[in-house]
């Protein structure tokens, strides 16, 4: 697989979410349910150890406690796989998100960056401020540094006034945040119409772009999803999906075999 360079690392062009493994199902409140009782961390590091194994390095995971344990025992028991952190907020503490950020770096993530719904929620309210002291921070850690988000307002806004190293963009606007940057179980859209104004602002941004909801949370048709990505990849772009082994076990190595039919060969 093709290796990228964002920052001061080397990312595999296919890389590994985890939102199956912390139950964001993006479905529905059953489907998120099966994926916590299937994940546990033994399954998840099995699942990491697979993935690196089939030639995906990085791993885009959330910062909390349960996925930074996990992380570590990972590396403990010898697996190599690098982590992009996304740096999260907690329901009663939207300012945690400086905490986490230096508990991953602590930690030895190879990157940071601030979780969409918390981008889409600054931008809605305006707080570039926030923007500014968080790459701040990371850039005095050292670490490759980005912002994701739904929103391709608040994405064309970052590469206009930050000097990030990649923009993490979801081909998809589920729900508004302007309100709350959290994650919503209802009520969730998927038009094709958002995903075409993010690939037009995606055209203009001149860093690297790890693409994600390109599957539309398993919403929508999955060659159609590589189709797209083979038209809109860049060759300094990655992706990141989601695994759901219970679903298939083979699934890591189908999806690298259409991502290199689809996309890479393009």
């Amino acid at each position: 697989m093709r290796l990228v360079q964002i920052g001061n690392v080397k990312v595999s062009g296919l890389c590994i979410g985890g939102n199956p493994f912390s139950g964001f199902s993006h479905q529905t409140a059953e489907r998120s349910k099966e994926m916590t009782d299937y994940y546990t961390p033994e399954r998840i590091k099995q699942t990491l150890r697979i993935a690196e194994k089939e030639g995906i390095n990085t791993f885009f995971g959330r910062t909390d406690d349960h996925i930074l344990g996990i992380i570590k025992e990972y590396w403990e028991e010898g697996g190599t796989i690098q982590w992009f952190a996304q740096v999260c907020i907690e329901h009663n503490d939207d300012s945690a998100w400086r905490k986490w950020l230096m508990m991953a770096v602590k930690l030895g993530a190879s990157a940071t960056y601030i979780h969409g719904g918390v981008v889409d929620s600054w931008y809605a309210n305006k707080l570039y401020d926030n923007f500014k002291e968080a790459l701040d921070m990371m850039r005095d850690a050292n670490v490759t540094a980005g912002f994701a988000g739904h929103n391709p307002d608040a994405h064309k806004w970052i590469s206009e006034n930050l000097d990030v190293d990649f923009q993490m963009c979801s081909h998809y606007n589920p729900t508004d945040r302007s309100k709350s940057p959290h994650h919503i179980n209802v009520g969730e859209k998927w038009d094709y119409e958002d995903r075409k104004r993010m690939l037009d602002v995606i055209n203009s941004i001149k860093k690297p772009v790890v693409h994600y909801k390109v599957f539309a949370g398993g919403n929508k048709p999955i060659i159609e999803a590589f189709e797209t990505m083979g038209k809109c990849m860049r060759q300094i772009d990655v992706a990141c999906v989601g695994f759901f082994l219970k679903d298939d076990p083979d699934m890591i190595h189908k999806d690298i075999e259409l991502f290199e039919k689809y996309v890479d060969k393009i």
